[in-house]
């Protein structure tokens, strides 16, 4: 069963061109109107089954906080039905209608009451309220003592009291510092684990990665892509970094030269093997970077091939932790480019980044500079981390400009798929080779 349906949902303001229009509305409402409508959302249909956590991205006024105003009533639409089964708590604009006067205790009891929660429960959760919020020592201090922060936790503490059938977070924990924003997300991902529906916004891919299977992609107040969280994040990185590049271009000085951060201490094995010229490419458009056969760019290169390679340098689908291996990114100019980077990202399941390395950050000293139909490779040595046994894939890309600054040239998501084997118990994410440990 589904616990959220949305049917051609659409909302929209009025738009009055002068104040004085929106007076003179109001004294002739039966003359010609003086307003325009500026929707803000049109046109969003979707389906949230019960215990499925979705996340929803898009640039700034795209629609997101709208939406999940309507999903969670606090706003009315202006087309279309939403559905709900199930008791909905919603983390919007934390903190909004605490009483500045009254004490961090009262706010707390007014507040749980306005989410529906009795006056008996809210004294017996009251104790719980607090001691998740750590704001045991200035509880009866008035609110408008208390930092931006403060009232964040004791907002989220309220609002998660009791598990809620549906969960709607809006970016209302970004103001919170990184040890409470761990404690909240663990909350969330307890609520999941019961069959709480979620909800969740945010412009950290990690964050969605990390909690979402599906992904709404909002753009210009429509429903851009609605699907695995996988595919439709990567399609917005593309379109992301597009927009970004169409920025930069019109200030080409700022990638060409010698802008190249090295850090000669680091003396990792990589080379290149390449060299030749030109400038930034200034015909550039935002489809030239959308996903093309595995892969996006501006098309100034392209990567040709990429092989995980063992320590005897036989190309390997699955691999132990702690062996040495080989990473190698073949790839063609189809123009003369300059400044010319390589690298990769290892990635789980999940697509969450595990490590990665570039040549910008190894110690090559010169700017790298190919002409047209260059044929080039850059070969990584590295020895493997201990995986957790699994399933990963490598993202390679050519780059050029600086580390700081930069415009993908060819970009391919999981160019190689490989399984990690090993006996290893791994605690985390990634596990570090031990070349010896001691008690003494």
């Amino acid at each position: 069963m589904d616990s959220i349906t949305v049917s051609n949902l659409g909302k929209a303001y009025l738009h009055y061109s002068t104040p004085w229009s929106r007076i003179t509305e109001w004294l002739s409402p039966f003359d010609k109107k003086k307003h325009s409508l500026k929707w803000v959302l049109k046109s969003i249909n979707f389906s949230v089954s019960a215990g499925e956590a979705v996340g929803i991205i898009g640039m700034n006024g795209a629609g997101k906080s709208t939406l999940l105003k309507l999903i969670s009533g606090t706003t009315r639409p202006s087309t279309g039905t939403i559905e709900l089964n199930g008791a909905v708590s919603a983390l919007l604009e934390l903190g909004l209608g605490f009483h500045p006067e009254f004490s961090g205790r009262q706010n707390c009891i007014v507040a749980a009451q306005l989410l529906g929660i009795t006056e008996n429960e809210v004294q017996q959760l009251l104790p719980e309220i607090i001691a998740f919020s750590e704001l045991e020592e200035c509880i009866d201090d008035p609110i408008r003592t208390y930092s931006t922060g403060m009232q964040v936790r004791l907002a989220f503490a309220v609002a998660t009291a009791i598990r809620p059938e549906i969960l709607i977070v809006d970016e209302a924990l970004a103001v919170g510092d990184a040890y409470f924003q761990r404690k909240c997300f663990a909350k969330i991902k307890s609520f999941q684990d019961r069959g709480t529906t979620l909800l969740f916004v945010s412009h950290d891919p990690g964050s969605i990665r990390a909690l979402c299977s599906k992904v709404i992609w909002l753009e210009n107040g429509q429903m851009r892509k609605f699907g695995d969280v996988k595919g439709v994040l990567d399609e917005y990185t593309a379109s992301t970094y597009a927009k970004e590049q169409m920025l930069v271009r019109t200030e080409p000085e700022k990638l060409i030269g010698s802008e190249f951060e090295y850090s000669t201490d680091k003396k990792r094995d990589c080379r290149l093997d390449f060299i030749n010229h030109t400038n930034l490419r200034n015909d550039l458009e935002i489809s030239d970077f959308y996903p093309q056969n595995m892969g996006w760019g501006d098309g100034t290169s392209k990567v040709t091939d990429v092989l995980l390679c063992d320590k005897n340098g036989r190309p390997a689908n699955w691999i132990i932790g702690g062996e040495n291996v080989s990473l190698v990114i073949k790839a063609k100019t189809m123009t003369t480019i300059e400044n010319v980077a390589a690298g990769f990202q290892v990635r789980n399941k999940f697509g969450q980044i595990l490590f990665g390395d570039n040549t910008f950050l190894t110690n090559i000293d010169n700017p790298l500079i190919f002409e047209k139909d260059r044929v080039f490779e850059a070969i990584f040595n590295f020895m493997m981390p201990i995986l957790p046994q699994g399933l990963y894939s490598i993202t390679a890309a050519v780059i050029y400009g600086s580390q700081k600054n930069h415009v993908v040239s060819s970009w391919m998501d999981d160019a190689v798929m490989f399984e990690s084997h090993n006996g290893i118990a791994v605690s985390g994410l990634v596990g570090v080779p031990m070349i010896n440990i001691e008690i003494k």
